[in-house]
């Protein structure tokens, strides 16, 4: 059980396996199983490639977001906030489970975006996903900007592209607002996400991981936990 008055807590595909989202890089992962999908997840070859844009709106319209609900680990997270303790829910996810859990939007940071919206990459208009995938069942298969013909992408980011600063400057905040650090199901390798473990042992905060793979702050972790997350949470915070 996690006492501390003050947690940040930072979130990776991990805790919404159990939903039915697969992670990237575990076993089962997309990458994993399919290294070539990637290529989707690239701004440079996203923009380059019709094949690519027309292959990713495939994977959009299929997306297990969609219909997945939030689990145990989700609603933990729910709990942890309603008891005043949580500085921030920093995320790595795009699914927005987190909010449909019940999470308070204010206190959700998506360092990496979210596939419930789309953003033109010429004018910068934003929409929402739900606008544009009745034009996919309609028969288009790379949708472009009803404003300016530019092309439309989901509002996630890329390999390629800068997070959001603000969103960035919140995640910082919150972690450092934080008596305790928890980071659960991220494999802690994609930055600045994984950073923010930094953040926390440079001010001497505890890291408590909770991941089933190995992370690159195993060894510098008050407590490493490999237990299912959405068992274990509802466990840490009761």
């Amino acid at each position: 059980m996690i006492d501390a008055a003050r947690i940040a807590v930072l979130t990776g595909a991990g805790i919404s396996t159990a939903s039915g989202i697969p992670d990237f890089r575990g076993p089962q992962g997309l990458w994993t199983k399919n290294p070539h999908a990637q290529a989707m997840f690239d701004i440079d070859e996203y923009v380059a490639s019709r094949e690519v844009r027309v292959e990713a709106w495939k994977f959009r319209v299929a997306a297990p977001a969609w219909t997945a609900e939030p689990n145990a680990g989700h609603l933990a997270l729910v709990e942890l906030e309603r008891q005043g303790r949580l500085t921030g829910l920093v995320t790595q996810n795009i699914d927005g489970l987190h909010q449909k859990a019940g999470s308070a939007p204010e206190l959700v940071h998506e360092l990496h975006g979210s596939v419930r919206y789309v953003d033109c990459l010429s004018c910068e208009r934003r929409i929402p996903m739900a606008d544009v995938l009745p034009r996919l069942d309609a028969g288009e298969d790379d949708p472009a900007c009803e404003l300016c013909g530019g092309i439309l992408k989901s509002a996630t980011v890329s390999f390629g592209q800068s997070l959001d600063p603000a969103v960035l400057d919140a995640a910082v905040a919150a972690t450092e607002a934080a008596e305790v650090f928890l980071a659960i199901g991220t494999s802690l390798q994609v930055y600045p996400a994984a950073g923010l473990c930094d953040v926390a042992l440079r001010a001497g905060k505890p890291l408590v991981i909770l991941n089933a793979q190995e992370t690159p702050y195993d060894e510098e972790a008050t407590t490493v936990l490999r237990t299912p997350i959405e068992t274990t949470l509802p466990a840490l915070f009761s």
